[in-house]
Parts: structure tokens; sequence; C-alpha cells
């Protein structure tokens, strides 16, 4: 069983993540953190009796960073594995978690198939990991550090683009709460494409839908990021 340290300051982040890893076998939750300072303290000096395998990592919190916890962690020895969960997508910041031995680093928003795919790799890092002693061949060596890359991405819907699926993902993010109209109207993309991409996001947990009311006929949805 791998042991996970849950780690965002967003209440609705954890709960998705936590329900995530609900539905993969061979991990579990034995703590959450909401905060850099309390997910050092964890992980350093009161961490669970079942102790820490994995941490799933936000960059941005409001008493420090992932970058900022992941460097405490390494300057006192600790080789917990860390995966960077967040919507940091600074070029610099990837190249020093990586410098860091970050595992994985996922970007959000995204589906439960490609969080599920990044879980099994490191699954099967762990794997490999222990079973593997004395001398390496090149050939398991290879293999050793291929099992943390991505093999094949897990698709969108049919009809939909990556690349629209961020716009409108930044359109809600940097301007919202939105309705469809109205994020169709910044993007100049037609109202049933964009509601297609909110309501794909609204299941993903990225977005939450609320009934928008105060004006004549019936309430009209708008979409929020969830921070």
């Amino acid at each position: 069983m791998i042991n996970v340290l849950l780690v965002d300051d967003e209440a609705l982040t954890l709960e998705l993540h936590r329900s995530f890893l609900g539905r993969l076998d061979g991990f579990r939750v034995v703590g959450e953190c909401t905060g850099a300072r309390a997910a050092v303290t964890a992980i350093l000096e009161h961490p669970p009796a079942e102790g820490i395998d994995l941490i799933l990592l936000d960059m941005t919190m409001p008493d420090g960073t992932g970058l900022d916890v992941l460097r405490y962690l390494r300057a006192h020895a600790s080789d917990v594995d860390v995966i960077a969960v967040t919507a940091v997508r600074d070029a610099e910041v990837v190249r020093q978690m990586a410098s860091l031995g970050v595992a994985q680093y996922l970007v959000k928003p995204f589906t439960f198939g490609v969080f599920r795919e990044r879980l099994e790799q490191y699954r099967g890092f762990r794997r490999k990991a222990r079973k593997s002693a004395g001398q390496a061949t090149q050939s398991e060596i290879d293999a050793f550090l291929g099992a943390m890359r991505p093999t094949t991405s897990v698709p969108l819907p049919k009809g939909l683009s990556a690349d629209s699926l961020e716009r409108v993902s930044g359109a809600v993010r940097d301007e919202g709460p939105l309705s469809a109209s109205e994020a169709a109207g910044r993007l100049g993309m037609s109202r049933v494409a964009v509601r297609r991409y909110l309501e794909h996001l609204t299941e993903v947990g990225r977005v939450e839908r609320t009934a928008r009311y105060g004006g004549p006929g019936r309430p009209e949805s708008e979409y929020r990021w969830r921070r």
C-alpha cells in the first residue's frame, strides 16, 4: 500500500484528489495539509504513524510554494516521492522541480483518466525499484527510468480539443464566474461549443456550476473556477 499525503490550500481540490485516489488500488490517503508549513511539519516532525511514501504537492499556497517545500525536504535529506499537482506552467518552476527530483508534474485541469495513468506509472516505478538489486544492465536501467514516462495521452471527449479547452479554462480561471454566453463572447466561440467545454470542466472537478438569478426568465448557469 502506498501512503499518500495531500497538500493543497483548496478544500475542493483536496476532496477531488481524495476521491480520485479512492478509486485506485494500492493507494491510501494518510494525511492532508492546506499549507507549506503544515506539509513540512507532517513530513519531517510529526509524520502519520503509517508513514508517507508520496506527496501530491500543490505549487501555490498562502504561506509558501511547493518549490519551497521540496527544497526544504531535500535539504533535510528527505527522499519522499513527490508529484506536483498544480496549475503553474512556468518553465523555470518545472525545471527546478525536476532538478529536485519530482516524480511527475501534473498540470490542472486534468481528467480522472490522466490522474489514473500518472499514479499507475508511479506505482509501476515503485514496484520496479523494490525488485532492483545489485548491478543493473543498461536495458534494466532504461526500463526503470522509463516507468515514469507518460505512455499515451488520455483523449478528450469526442469533438473537444486541448487548445480550446485551455482557452476556456483560462477565461473562467482569470475572468470568472462566467456564463457560457459570456465566455463565448470573450473567446469568439459559439455558446454551444463553450458550454461543452464548461460541462467537461465541471465533470472533472475543475469548475463549479451554479444557478445565476436576478434576470427575467429561467436562471442561467454560471461557471466558477475551483481555486
